[in-house]
């Protein structure tokens, strides 16, 4: 007998047939009314406080531009943040850098996303819980289904986010590899009508908006850090690890050797372009030489039974024939 089984008798006997499901659901209730009591009681940090103050003393016009600068934070995740977010910096940098390249740059994603994991998991087990009590029934149920019923949707809920961001992160990535030759080809173009390289990259992005939205974002993020006085080194580099693309990484290295040695953008981003339509025709041609492979299975099962059905069934029905005389 195996901890479980134990422990399943042991609440069967002491609070009926219900008793498994009663444990957990006392377990569940103790461990939110924890996190509940935590996070009301957690005192106001001295510094958060300071600011506070200073913003209920600053006039409107402060808190405007205050509220304008602030624009994209959540200040109500503020006092919650020792919860939502990892305690390791390492964890925290990955999983903010995770969620940028999925297209969520916000100072808040972290703690959002966090949020959305803690929420759909208690959300998943309650209705868990529900579905097994008053749908599935307890009468019978062994402590593999009780498990399953109750702590399967809260499993389910709680990874659902990460598989979200997954999907996200794929779609950007390709994205941005479909429209990243197309976008070269349209720099090497402004460059070459003399335009500089901040001015072609503003007019790339807004040529791409329609058609490569992800990507055109990137360039404009690049533009205006670069309007701030970023170092322009330092915008590429960032740009090559929002993307998490090699072909972008790439292409960020080859200007800022361009850049440090003095050679021509021009002539760099010639050649690099060139490089970038013979690598999306070698994709385009890979993908068409997967796609006999991929279309024989479904062509078996679409073709060969209909097949058998027509060639096999006159057959049966003859033997079948002669049997009845």
């Amino acid at each position: 007998m195996n901890t479980f089984e134990a422990l399943n008798l042991m609440l069967t006997d002491m609070l009926g047939p219900n008793g498994p499901l009663i444990g957990i659901g006392v377990v569940g209730a103790f461990v939110i009314l924890l996190i509940v009591s935590l996070m009301l009681s957690r005192k106001e940090d001295p510094i958060d406080k300071l600011n506070r103050v200073q913003k209920e003393g600053a006039s409107k016009k402060d808190q405007r531009k205050e509220a304008l600068r602030r624009k994209g934070a959540n200040a109500k995740l503020d006092k919650y943040k020792a919860f939502l977010e990892p305690k390791s910096e390492e964890e925290l940098s990955s999983v903010r850098l995770t969620l940028m390249q999925a297209g969520y740059p916000s100072r808040d994603a972290v703690r959002a996303y966090h949020l959305a994991q803690m929420m759909l998991g208690i959300g998943g087990l309650i209705v868990g819980v529900l579905y097994f009590v008053y749908v599935k029934g307890t009468e019978g149920a062994t402590t593999q289904d009780t498990l399953m019923y109750t702590l399967g949707p809260g499993i389910v809920g709680y990874m659902l986010p990460k598989y979200w961001v997954t999907r996200r992160v794929n779609a950007r990535k390709e994205e941005i590899t479909s429209g990243f030759p197309d976008s070269l080809d349209m720099m090497l173009v402004c460059v070459e009508a003399g335009q500089s390289l901040d001015q072609s990259i503003v007019r790339v992005a807004g040529e791409l908006r329609s058609s490569y939205p992800a990507l055109a974002d990137e360039f404009q993020i690049v533009a205006y850090e670069m309007k701030a006085g970023k170092d322009k080194g330092q915008v590429l580099s960032d740009m090559g690890e929002r993307c998490g693309v090699q072909d972008v990484s790439s292409f960020v290295t080859v200007l800022i050797q361009s850049a440090t040695f003095g050679t021509s953008i021009a002539d760099a981003l010639r050649v690099y372009a060139g490089e970038m339509r013979d690598k999306r025709v070698m994709r385009a041609e890979e993908a068409a030489n997967k796609l006999p492979t991929k279309m024989t299975l479904a062509t078996m099962m679409l073709t060969v039974p209909p097949l058998l059905i027509i060639l096999v069934s006159p057959s049966i029905i003859g033997i079948n024939n002669l049997g009845a005389q």
